[in-house]
């Protein structure tokens, strides 16, 4: 076994210990021309949206505690 397998088993064995386990999480991969042409074309529909000054209006008076 090579160092660097010990060190992920080690990694893993505390992380066991403390009660967590590994798990597989699956997102959209930002790079693809497919991802790229849905989100230009949910931006064409928001855009083309009567109400989105007013909902960016209403976003933008949000205030949260702490955030500027």
């Amino acid at each position: 076994m090579t160092d660097g397998a010990k060190r992920v088993r080690k990694h893993r064995e505390k992380m066991k210990a403390a009660g967590l386990k590994p798990v597989t999480i699956w997102v959209p991969d930002v790079n693809t021309p497919e991802f790229k042409a849905r989100v230009a074309r949910e931006i064409k529909l928001i855009n083309a949206s009567a109400d989105e000054k007013a909902i960016l209006e209403e976003l933008s008076n949000i205030e949260i505690e702490g955030w500027k």
